[in-house]
């Protein structure tokens, strides 16, 4: 493979423009950018979430497999038109959730943020991922969007709200409960 980025300050997003990869210019706020740019951050809190924190050992393997995924899904937004993300990646994403929530005990109260640094990386990165689904959202009102690209992002919050809830519970940790009624602190067992 040849050099992708041979230079990197090129000035020709100073004018508040950047380029699509099938060299069309678009305002640096746009929808589609947007969209992408959101997906990105999301890609780089999973990136922290995988290199701050240990993690059980089927783990690492998935979460390499979404960013790849996002990658995917951010070369998609930067080629209308595209499609990259699949079917079988969404089905992935449920077969994992059904996987790791097998354990979990029925929720009885919303959870917060929280229980173990992983398990609050896992919850940011599960709040980007929302925002970037909602991103993906405002894009599809103005142009159209592959038809899995929305229910992959849908899925994979659900995968990052339960990899949370795991994160919290491992090593012998617990999570953190919204209480209506405010006094001493309330654990999850």
């Amino acid at each position: 493979m040849g050099n992708r980025l041979s230079r990197i300050v090129t000035r020709t997003g100073d004018d508040g423009t950047t380029g699509l990869a099938d060299g069309t210019r678009v305002h640096k706020d746009s929808p589609r950018i947007e969209a992408g740019g959101t997906v990105d951050e999301l890609n780089s809190a999973i990136g922290v979430l995988l290199a701050a924190a240990t993690l059980p050992a089927a783990l690492p393997a998935l979460l390499l497999d979404i960013q790849h995924d996002l990658f995917d899904l951010g070369g998609e937004l930067a080629i209308p038109g595209s499609v990259l993300i699949r079917a079988p990646q969404v089905e992935k994403l449920e077969a994992a959730v059904e996987q790791w929530n097998a354990a979990l005990p029925p929720l009885r109260e919303f959870v917060l943020p929280g229980g173990s640094v992983a398990a609050a990386a896992c919850h940011m990165a599960r709040s980007i991922c929302r925002r970037a689904e909602r991103r993906c959202w405002a894009l599809t009102r103005a142009e159209p969007l592959g038809p899995h690209a929305l229910h992959y992002l849908n899925r994979l919050s659900d995968l990052l709200f339960v990899l949370a809830r795991v994160l919290a519970r491992s090593a012998g940790g617990s999570e953190v409960l919204w209480r209506r009624e405010r006094g001493a602190p309330a654990t999850g067992g």
